[in-house]
């Protein structure tokens, strides 16, 4: 599953130690597990799903900066030691200004490979990182056009908006696993005397099969950003530059070296078909520069 995110790990991880904590304390301290007398509490069952469901959402979305930069070890630029340094963290400036949003950090981490990524809980409270590899392969007009890509994503808020769906997805994961736990518990134990272990191990088994199979829904949002965020990235930088950073990706990438973690935040994307498209972060390249050739870029306020 190399294609799922940090956001996506991270939030499936929290949506099960909410459940097991929530199991415990349902089980040795008599809370509510919306069951009695046979009789099932779907509404506050529902209510119950949606607060921990947007709990595990916006968990991820708040420890999203933290952990890109433990898991790539990244340097965060606080004053540019060198002239691609300066290079870098002006052009970021600038396009934040341009795109109206708060200057983002800025980080460089350790990789071979020509990526990039943009994350964090707000559009002014973001980081957009590039790998040593890009700063290397690519020329500067490619380059700028990527960071402009990234500043887009922040610009157009897709990570709150990821985490608006990721809170939907995890509260009908949870709601639909508990339903089924209920009635397996029900029929296939014959257990009348409230929620059992079966119970318990169908809803844990449940939670982690849909919390995959929603994650299509997640990664169909996600291409879909990466058409608009290139588009972003147009505007901010210039079409014929995204289309020659596009391209410089499509026949330089290579495996990515970043961590799973935040693989799905990086610029490029792979090439599948099938069922294996379904779990995409990003659409194929040839899609993405083919939608810029036919996109005309907006006019946007020019920076000083």
């Amino acid at each position: 599953m190399k294609r799922i995110a940090l956001f996506l790990a991270t939030n499936l991880a929290v949506l099960l130690v909410f459940s097991v904590v929530w199991m415990i304390l349902s089980t040795f301290f008599g809370l509510s597990t919306f069951a009695a007398n046979n009789n099932v509490n779907y509404t506050g069952m529902l209510v119950f799903c949606a607060i921990f469901g947007f709990g595990g959402a916006f968990v991820s979305l708040l420890m999203s900066k933290w952990m890109a930069k433990r898991s790539t070890g990244m340097r965060v630029i606080d004053q540019p030691r060198n002239e691609i340094e300066q290079w870098l963290y002006a052009t970021v400036k600038r396009q934040a200004e341009k795109a109206g949003i708060g200057m983002p950090e800025v980080g460089i981490y350790d990789a071979p490979e020509i990526n990039a990524f943009a994350t964090g809980a707000s559009r002014n409270n973001s980081l957009v990182a590039v790998s040593t590899g890009l700063l290397r392969a690519m020329s500067r007009d490619e380059a700028e056009a990527v960071l402009a890509h990234e500043v887009s994503h922040v610009a157009n808020g897709d990570m709150v908006t990821l985490t608006l769906i990721q809170g939907v997805v995890n509260t009908f994961v949870m709601f639909l696993a508990r339903i089924i736990g209920n009635i397996i518990d029900r029929v296939v134990f014959k257990n009348e005397d409230g929620p059992g272990i079966g119970y318990f191990v169908t809803v844990m088994v449940l939670e982690i099969a849909f919390g995959i199979l929603a994650s299509t829904i997640v990664m169909a949002f996600s291409r879909w950003r990466e058409f608009r965020a290139d588009a972003g990235g147009a505007d901010l930088a210039g079409r014929e530059k995204m289309i020659a950073a596009l391209e410089r990706l499509a026949h330089s990438y290579g495996q990515s070296t970043l961590p799973s973690e935040v693989r799905a935040f990086g610029i490029s994307g792979g090439v599948a078909g099938g069922f294996k498209k379904l779990f995409m972060s990003h659409p194929p390249l040839a899609e993405r520069i083919q939608a810029l050739r036919e996109y005309t870029p907006r006019r946007l306020p020019t920076v000083a």
